[in-house]
């Protein structure tokens, strides 16, 4: 009888991430498993499938070979051959996916040398405009769990230090060994032989603790930064968890963020737009002086360059500070001043002039999101 298609035995498309094959196997081997179907062939079948499946599509150079000529550009049998008296557990850890049938403690290394990791921890830390500009380096105080002093602990008696309990089981004449976490060490491989009175079951203790972290320039609201190792301590002299910390941002009084580059909005009146004049406005690093020069329009964005924030991913990329000059209009004039408007309304130096090259407000709207 001719092979299934192996996206169709997952049940996913031939475009399918490395992570939807997994998950997809997963559901599959948990569904299809022999100790959950004790006596069903189909079921038996169904989980030899799958596994042959997620042995080509989870190897990039076979699925590669697979896409390109079908079953016969892997030499027809999947390259996963027969089961014979395989260890169902080391199947399944061969795919990835740990003991999927017992639980406990995260853990690493090699079966026998588990070191159990400690949670992460996660937190808010609230930036201003110049740290993210320039980087900084805060000294945080957090919460976490630390091993006791005088804790002690010994090989657990029931597995013998592997954190796992096998038995052997016979399904469809085949003979397989299936491992479950040790229910007295709870899969790590050592219990407490004596601790604190005020710690907890794993000899762990609640401490309040000064971290010191550096925060690279352009941050931004949001992302969030890994720093390895300074979350919660991993109990039975494990592994430390990490610290998560989220980036907040405050607002700037006058100065507005847009990715890299800085926005202000300048005001000036008639006769400063007429005649040109100086101002000085807020930078990340303090106020500067200005020239406006003689006859600016309304809306005219004026650019200093590398005034902004660093790009984080490229350090040599800095954004500009964009000042947005906004001519006011008084409301009410006296009648010395109105008169002057009279006398001038129909002048030539006060008829519009349009430059066809100068960019309209909408352009400028559109070139400043671009």
């Amino acid at each position: 009888m001719d092979k299934r298609d192996y996206y169709e035995v997952l049940g996913i498309s031939k475009d399918a991430s490395s992570q939807e094959i997994k998950k997809a196997y997963r559901k599959l081997a948990i569904k299809y498993h022999p100790d959950k179907n004790p006596g069903n062939s189909k079921a038996e079948e169904k989980f030899k499938e799958a596994a042959e499946a997620y042995s080509i599509l989870s190897d990039n150079n076979k699925r590669q070979k697979y896409d390109q000529f079908g079953h016969q550009g892997i030499g027809g049998s999947g390259g996963f051959g027969g089961f014979g008296n395989m260890d169902m557990d080391d199947i399944l850890k061969g795919f990835g996916f740990g003991d999927i049938f017992g639980g406990g403690f995260g853990s690493s290394g090699r079966r026998g040398e588990r070191r159990v990791k400690g949670s992460n921890l996660r937190i808010k830390l609230s930036l201003n405009l110049k740290d993210i500009c320039e980087g900084v380096t805060k000294k945080i105080k957090v919460k976490k769990l630390i091993q006791a002093e005088d804790v002690s602990y010994s090989t657990c008696p029931q597995c013998n230090g592997t954190g796992q309990i096998s038995r052997m089981t016979n399904a469809f004449g085949i003979q397989m060994q299936t491992n479950t976490t040790c229910p007295q060490c709870k899969g790590i491989g050592k219990i407490i032989t004596s601790k604190p009175s005020f710690s907890d079951e794993n000899g762990m203790i609640m401490k309040e603790v000064t971290s010191e972290i550096e925060i690279p320039a352009g941050v931004s609201e949001g992302m969030q930064l890994k720093i390895q190792g300074e979350g919660n301590e991993g109990p039975f002299d494990g592994i430390n968890g990490d610290l998560i910390v989220v980036i907040e941002e405050k607002k700037h009084e006058e100065l507005i963020r847009d990715g890299i580059n800085i926005h202000f909005e300048l005001y000036i009146n008639i006769s400063e737009a007429i005649l040109g004049c100086k101002k000085e406005i807020p930078t990340i690093n303090g106020r500067v002086q200005i020239s406006i020069p003689p006859g600016v329009d309304n809306g005219k964005i004026l650019r200093l360059q590398s005034k902004g924030i660093p790009d984080i991913n490229y350090s040599s990329n800095k954004g500009d500070l964009l000042i947005h000059v906004n001519v006011w209009t008084p409301k009410k004039v006296n009648s010395e001043q109105k008169k002057f408007f009279e006398i001038n309304i129909n002048s030539k130096e006060f008829t519009p002039k349009i430059d066809k090259n100068q960019q309209s407000f909408f352009e400028k709207i559109k070139d400043m999101f671009n």
